[in-house]
């Protein structure tokens, strides 16, 4: 990788940009039908022969309900200034509507407040993909009803916690649950069908404007603010074909999210792709979408490479690949900020989620995760650079805290800093863990802050 991604010894980061991890509800609570909990869509998509790629599911997981007060040591001995988590709506309100469970609002309650005792800040998302089962069984994310289901859920979260939370987002990766949970078919609640991906992802973002703008008039503190997958899409060659596929997937996966967002309306070629398929847009939409943010959350893994001849060969790079068979690419993260922050009038960006898979092995009470270390380092360094460029940065989180349930892939897949003996539920840091907090030390102890390859 070119040096120059690594932080220099003039960049100095400035004493408020958070540090973090970060982690979802549904990867590592467990306890799917504890204290109350009702079904999400991923209880239910478990269930479906094939669709884990071992078999597995989220009923034990980490058992992070039962075991959060360790884990919130954990994030304490780290030295990071905040926690992203999400909370499971259906364990807060089974239904999606009706009855709040008291044991399940209780739980998150302690979670809050034990990060505040152990001095980190809470930095939550209400939706990471686990809708309660009830409301799909209505029609889910592409029924106009469930967006107004999520602006009540919001609002009863902000009643009990609002006071105490640092930052509010509304969801993590529409793209995500649209794409790839409603025309590929692939995720939870697994339906193949454009029209309707179309019409959630739309759904999705007036949840989100609307739930803003309720939570604003509640009085929340908060910041407030949606998390994007995005990367940065480059065409396979110069052909004509490859270009105008780029333009069009770049379309798709960053312009159809942040223009309604940023610029009150979604981009002209992808409505004409979309033609029929394009969803059904009320007035006053978009004008809700736009309601101004407090951050935008990127998370970030790799680039997009288009051919327009199909999926591309990714190996075709001669760049190393992570355990997903993700092209390791730092220099993508900063071509994305620099890119959002020319194209869009944007208040302070997060990485919200950066890490990778490896295939890590625990070695007499270690785990030598150097690829990981190598990969959080110069993504660090990438944000850094985006920053030298004048990108307005307010902090970067690692994905994950733990090895935890990576959706599709199971158990198959390790992203955590800390290692998880599913048969054991114990818990060891890796050396990436130890890399973090070393540098969070160093960071802290003096506001000029050098990443080397010797470190």
């Amino acid at each position: 990788m070119n040096t120059a991604l690594y932080l220099d010894q003039a960049h100095h980061f400035p004493q408020e940009f958070v540090w973090g991890v970060a982690t979802s509800a549904f990867q590592i609570e467990g306890a799917a039908r504890t204290d109350g909990k009702g079904l999400s869509i991923w209880d239910t998509f478990c269930q479906v022969p094939g669709a884990i790629a071992d078999a597995s599911n989220g009923d034990i997981a980490c058992e992070h309900y039962q075991r959060w007060e360790s884990d919130l040591d954990i994030v304490a001995n780290l030295g990071v200034s905040a926690y992203r988590f999400s909370v499971s709506w259906p364990r807060v309100r089974p239904g999606g509507r009706g009855e709040w469970n008291p044991k399940g609002l209780d739980f998150y309650e302690r979670l809050v407040d034990g990060l505040l005792q152990r001095g980190v800040a809470p930095y939550i998302t209400l939706n990471h993909w686990d809708l309660p089962q009830e409301l799909q069984d209505q029609g889910g994310w592409a029924n106009r009803d469930t967006v107004h289901r999520f602006v009540e859920y919001a609002v009863g979260l902000h009643q009990r916690l609002g006071d105490r939370v640092v930052s509010i987002a509304t969801h993590n990766e529409p793209w995500v649950m649209a794409m790839l949970g409603h025309e590929i078919g692939n995720f939870a609640p697994g339906l193949k069908s454009r029209a309707v991906a179309a019409q959630v992802s739309h759904h999705l973002l007036l949840s989100h404007g609307l739930a803003v703008q309720a939570l604003r008039a509640e009085g929340c503190k908060a910041d407030l603010g949606i998390v994007l997958n995005l990367s940065p899409t480059q065409a396979a060659t110069d052909s004509a074909e490859d270009q105008a596929r780029t333009v069009l997937e770049d379309g798709r996966l960053v312009r159809w999210y942040m223009d309604p967002l940023f610029k009150g309306s979604y981009p002209s070629d992808v409505m004409a792709f979309l033609g029929d398929d394009a969803p059904q847009i009320q007035a006053g939409d978009l004008a809700a979408i736009q309601t101004p943010l407090d951050f935008l959350g990127v998370n970030y893994y790799t680039r997009s490479v288009i051919s327009a001849a199909g999926p591309w060969d990714v190996k075709q790079s001669g760049l190393e690949l992570s355990d997903m068979g993700w092209e390791i690419y730092p220099e993508g993260l900063t071509q994305l900020l620099v890119r959002l922050h020319q194209d869009y009038e944007l208040p302070p960006m997060f990485v919200t989620e950066n890490g990778g898979a490896f295939k890590d092995q625990l070695d007499n009470g270690r785990v030598h995760d150097l690829p990981r270390v190598k990969y959080i380092k110069e993504h660090i360094g990438a944000v850094a650079e985006a920053m030298r460029q004048g990108v307005k940065m307010g902090g970067y989180m690692v994905w994950s805290l733990l090895d935890n349930f990576e959706w599709a892939s199971g158990y198959e897949k390790r992203f955590g800093i800390v290692y998880v003996d599913y048969a054991s539920q114990q818990r060891t840091l890796k050396d990436s863990a130890l890399w973090y907090r070393n540098f969070l030390q160093r960071q802290k102890a003096s506001s000029l802050v050098a990443v080397s390859t010797g470190d």
